[in-house]
């Protein structure tokens, strides 16, 4: 039985190959990281996971990632979450409405 998001799925891989591509992905990713650095996120992230790996004995490399990402996920700031979505948005637009 084949899954109901596969026209979702293909999308997805075209929209992140034309991405990867054309250069857009990796220009995307630098100015994510940057956002994410100039608000502190970046410090942040980095010094809970220093800080819970303190705590564990001994520290749990898959632990302490799968806790880290949760964290991180649920804390991107909502202004760069829409600046990014903005970007990919007319990257697309710009891409399927020739």
């Amino acid at each position: 039985m084949s899954k109901p998001t596969t026209d979702t799925d293909a999308l997805y891989k075209e929209v992140h190959r034309r991405m990867v591509e054309s250069g857009e992905w990796d220009r995307i990713l630098r100015v994510l990281s940057a956002k994410l650095s100039e608000q502190g996120w970046s410090d942040e992230l980095y010094h809970r996971a220093k800080e819970r790996a303190r705590a564990m004995d001994p520290p749990l490399f898959k632990t302490i990632l799968e806790e880290i990402s949760l964290h991180g996920e649920a804390t991107v700031p909502l202004s760069v979450k829409r600046e990014m979505t903005a970007q990919i948005r007319q990257f697309v637009k710009d891409q399927f409405e020739k």
